[in-house]
């Protein structure tokens, strides 16, 4: 069992084995389950750019989707009658679907980068190489940009 929004499989099985060991929330596993299930029939319906876009709520054949941008709503209304009968084709009832943006699912997740720090060894085979390389029209570009390499790294 994998709950939508987890990053990891196991974290989605200690969140499920959490919700079944727990006797006040284990009500809580079939719904959840339930979301996950309406989750991944809306992913599969609709095209890969509304990867974004997740479910809120769906209560008395009311569906409301979280999208990140007012753009990208703008294009999922387009999208809604196919989604609709898309769900419906997989058996769920929904008479309406209702859109909110959620700005802070817009923010990409911060990539921390480490610089590659070459060893004495490699930057001197780099800058022989660009010296070794025929100096022809083809290859200027290549030998600028391996000697400009290994003058960053110096």
């Amino acid at each position: 069992m994998h709950i939508y929004g987890t990053k990891t499989r196991r974290t989605s099985i200690v969140a499920t084995d959490f919700l079944k060991r727990n006797d006040k929330i284990a009500a809580l596993l079939p719904t959840a389950m339930r979301m996950a299930s309406l989750q991944s029939d809306c992913a599969k319906a609709l095209p890969p750019m509304f990867g974004n876009c997740d479910v809120l709520s769906f209560e008395d054949a009311r569906l409301v989707l979280a999208t990140p941008s007012s753009a990208v709503a703008a294009k999922l209304k387009q999208q809604l009658p196919k989604l609709q009968g898309a769900l419906q084709k997989r058996g769920w009832h929904i008479d309406e679907i209702k859109l909110k943006v959620q700005v802070t699912r817009s923010i990409a997740p911060v990539v921390h980068t480490h610089q590659l720090i070459l060893p004495g060894t490699a930057l001197s085979a780099f800058e022989a190489l660009g010296d070794a390389l025929p100096k022809t029209k083809a290859n200027a570009t290549l030998i600028a940009a391996v000697k400009a390499m290994a003058a960053r790294q110096r």
